[in-house]
């Protein structure tokens, strides 16, 4: 108990020797000014809490049954110095002790920014004592705060650990505002209203924000110029915008104006400084344009589209070139018909008036029209508009005359007659007060079928018209059609005479093919057009017949409801060149004969290359009696050779055998292109045998001479008369007698010696039928390989040529 008590003893002495250099701490001579500074210091209970924050804080350890002092730390809060303070320094601001240092010797030593560290030497410690000194004034604008450490060191060993000192320098008004801008600037429109914010300035103060020494306050010192009012803007105190204060503003008047502007800490009552704010005032359109003159008159030729009529100029006393002073213009009265459009020139600062339609001196020689000028952008208050009058007289001059209607449609059939009447035109002259009568005359008569009386404007044919000339269009055959006054200086007004020609079977139809190809084994048929000039109900359905001996060889179809027709071979042909003569009727069975060059080549199914051997017979079947008339001839030039043979013979059997009965050898024939022939040797002396002691005789075949081929006239050309046309077939036919290179060619066998002492046997007994008796050509068949052709050519078509007809009167050759 009397340890406790002790102890107790103890801690009391300590707490009272602890308050009584607390006390002589505060005390201090240069302390206590600090202490006492205005706003800070003043009162009692601000320094009772500075008093209690110096106080050590005494940690006493957790010890049972007892109680015992524990270890005691620093405790020091944050210490306030005002800056700019007069001294003199060293000043005292505070000391440090260590609970330890009656137990040893302690030395205080200072460290931090302000110590050791730059700025080096501004605060100092007693090493002894423990006292801590600033020593020169404080900038609360370089450096508002300082943070040091507190070391109590025993012979270089720490005893305590470090402590941090925070010092606060107070901020005193030792810096006056500053504008952020030299010169301000800003821009109003001339209509603003009383409220509307111009601009905002701003200005800095360095001291304390939170402090009286950086609440700045702003006001207008002076306004430049001082009209129309002394205060025509205001300016926030706190915030600095700059608003319109007043009604009055007048670009054209005074585009610019100056204000000063101050502003002070202490809320207006401390520091000050000054800065000037230019303010623009922008144009707003709060003036009307005005026409230069208020009246013109002008005039202007009718029947005028797009003429300029006048050029009315305005000034406007907003900002040129902007859309407040930019004119347009408006016709306001006098243009209800919309005659005329008025347009604002390149300038923006002239209208230009313009015509749109024709204007008609008889309708309307005079127009007057108000016009109104206004801005591109709308008026920004109410305000008059100016207006301009402008009189526009009509210029009368000669005007075409004018069809009525301007298009006639007739209908006549294409056979009317010559004289026959088609349409009678009629125009009028809109110049009626001037009296003057009208002509007429057709314009482009292409094809001159038409006439017209001048003065009355009947239309008649003046020669036949054809429907299918290529002068009509879609049936339709166009004039133009003029009518022309009798001015000085004619006027001319067209029309348009539309005739539509009615068809008439006046044509007939034709095979469109002139040549044709075709393979002579399963041939595809050839299609063949039917063409016809004629329009609908006097061409088509067709009817296509062959004529005479060529429907022994061929046969053709058609569909009623086609106008292509299927020519085929009614068998293998043996490949060459073919005429067929056809038929060809149109509904209301007009004909006309054609004829169709076919080419039957050596192919199957569709012809894609002609191959025609050189040996294959070239066919022109003209008629049957040119091929049977050929056929005899050539079958009794067979005769004469034979007769020939036999008597030559007959002759060599009483001396020397023509021909002993020496085995011929074959020759055989190879389909080899570019290679050798592998035939077996042939002797030809054996076919001259006994004739070789007569070497003047010989044998040739006579050809006609090497002609060029004459010129046939083809097909009829466009629009070509028909008699034309039938003149040039008939000069065909003539050509087609005389002409040398046509076939076949007459083969003539010449012998120079024949009758007694011939080497050759006779053929004297050799018969041949009688001439009045029917030539039977089957026994051809049997005669050889030689005379297989001619078998082929007529001894079938014997049996098959039954026909006894002759052939048409009118045929087309082509």
């Amino acid at each position: 108990m009397a340890e406790f008590i002790g102890n107790r003893r103890t801690l009391s002495m300590l707490f009272l020797l602890c308050l009584v250099q607390c006390l002589v701490f505060m005390s201090a001579a240069n302390f206590l000014p600090c202490c006492l500074t205005k706003k800070i210091w003043n009162n009692d209970t601000l320094r009772r809490k500075n008093l209690e924050n110096q106080l050590l804080t005494i940690e006493f350890p957790h010890i049972p049954g007892t109680l015992k002092r524990m270890k005691r730390e620093w405790v020091i809060p944050p210490i306030n110095f005002p800056e700019n303070d007069r001294g003199p320094y060293p000043t005292f601001i505070v000391k440090i002790k260590s609970s330890k240092e009656e137990k040893v010797l302690i030395t205080y030593k200072l460290s931090g920014s302000g110590a050791d560290q730059p700025p080096e030497g501004l605060f100092t410690i007693d090493e002894r004592t423990g006292v801590l000194y600033v020593n020169q004034p404080l900038d609360r604008e370089k450096t508002a705060k300082y943070i040091l450490l507190a070391h109590a060191l025993n012979e270089d060993r720490k005893v305590e650990q470090p402590m941090e000192l925070i010092i606060n320098v107070i901020d005193q008004n030792d810096n006056a505002p500053k504008f952020i801008e030299n010169t301000f600037f800003g821009e109003v429109n001339e209509s603003a209203d009383i409220g509307d914010i111009i601009t905002k300035i701003t200005a800095m103060d360095d001291d304390d924000p939170h402090t009286d020494n950086a609440r700045i306050r702003y006001k207008i010192k002076d306004q430049i110029p001082q009209i129309p009012q002394k205060h025509m803007f205001a300016i926030n105190p706190v915030s600095g915008i700059i608003s319109v204060m007043a009604d009055g503003l007048d670009r054209e008047t005074l585009p610019e104006y100056k204000l000063i502007i101050g502003a002070a800490d202490m809320e207006g009552e401390g520091l000050s400084a000054t800065s000037t704010v230019i303010i623009s005032i922008a144009d707003s359109n709060d003036n009307a344009p005005q026409f230069t003159s208020k009246s013109m008159s002008v005039s202007v030729p009718e029947n005028e589209v797009g003429v300029e009529v006048a050029r009315l100029e305005a000034v406007d006393k907003d900002q040129l070139g902007s859309p407040n002073a930019n004119t347009k213009y408006s016709i306001i009265k006098g243009n209800e018909m919309e005659n005329f459009n008025i347009i604002t020139g390149s300038n923006k600062m002239e209208g230009i008036l313009k015509t749109i339609k024709e204007l008609d001196f008889e309708s309307t020689p005079v127009f007057t029209l108000l016009v109104v000028v206004t801005n591109e952008k709308p008026f920004s208050k109410l305000t008059l508009t100016s207006t301009a009058t402008v009189t526009v007289s009509v210029e009368d001059n000669n005007e075409s005359p004018v069809f009525i209607p301007a298009e006639i449609s007739v209908s006549v059939s294409e056979d009317v007659e010559v004289g026959g009447s088609v349409a009678k035109v009629r125009a009028e002259d809109p110049d009626s007060a001037r009296k003057q009568s009208i002509r007429y005359e057709l314009g482009n008569d292409n094809a001159r079928w038409l006439s017209i009386d001048t003065d009355t404007g009947g239309v008649k044919v003046k020669r036949s018209m054809d429907r299918e000339s290529h002068y009509v269009k879609d049936s339709k055959y166009t004039v133009l059609v003029l009518a022309y006054d009798n001015d000085t200086s004619p006027a001319t007004g067209t029309g348009t005479l539309v005739v539509s020609l009615l068809d008439v079977n006046d044509h007939h139809p034709a095979i469109k093919q002139r040549k044709v190809s075709l393979c002579n084994n399963y041939p595809i048929p050839a299609l063949l057009d039917i063409v016809d000039l004629d329009g609908p109900g006097h061409a088509g359905p067709f009817t296509v017949e062959l004529q005479g001996e060529h429907r022994i060889n061929w046969t053709i179809s058609i569909n009623s409801t086609s106008d292509v027709a299927a020519l085929a071979p009614r068998r293998e042909l043996p490949p060459g060149d073919y005429r067929v003569l056809m038929r060809i009727y149109d509904s209301n069975m007009l004909y006309q004969d054609s004829t169709l060059e076919i080419e039957v080549c050596n192919c199957q199914g569709v012809v894609f290359s002609c191959f025609i051997p050189r040996s294959a017979p070239q066919l022109h079947a003209s008629s049957l009696t040119i091929s049977v008339l050929g056929a005899i001839l050539f079958f009794l030039l067979l005769l004469l050779i034979l007769l020939f043979l036999l008597r030559r013979r007959k002759d060599s059997e009483k001396n020397t055998p023509f021909l002993d009965e020496v085995p011929r050898e074959s020759v055989m024939y190879c389909i080899e292109e570019g290679g050798g022939e592998e035939d077996r040797e042939y002797d030809l002396s054996q076919l001259h045998k006994g004739l070789d002691c007569r070497p003047e005789v010989f044998c040739t075949e006579v050809l006609p001479t090497v002609l060029s081929r004459p010129s046939y006239r083809l097909q009829l050309q466009i629009n070509e008369e028909i008699g034309k046309f039938l003149e040039d077939v008939s000069d065909n036919l003539h050509i087609a007698d005389d002409d040398p290179t046509a076939p076949p060619y007459d083969c003539l066998l010449v012998f120079d010696y024949e009758g007694d002492g011939s080497g050759a046997a006779s053929l004297s007994s050799i018969n041949s039928w009688d001439s009045d008796k029917e030539l039977n050509f089957k026994s051809l068949k049997h005669w050889g390989s030689c005379f297989k052709r001619l078998a082929d050519l007529y001894a079938d078509r014997m049996e098959e040529d039954d026909d006894t007809e002759t052939l048409p009167g009118k045929t087309e050759w082509v």
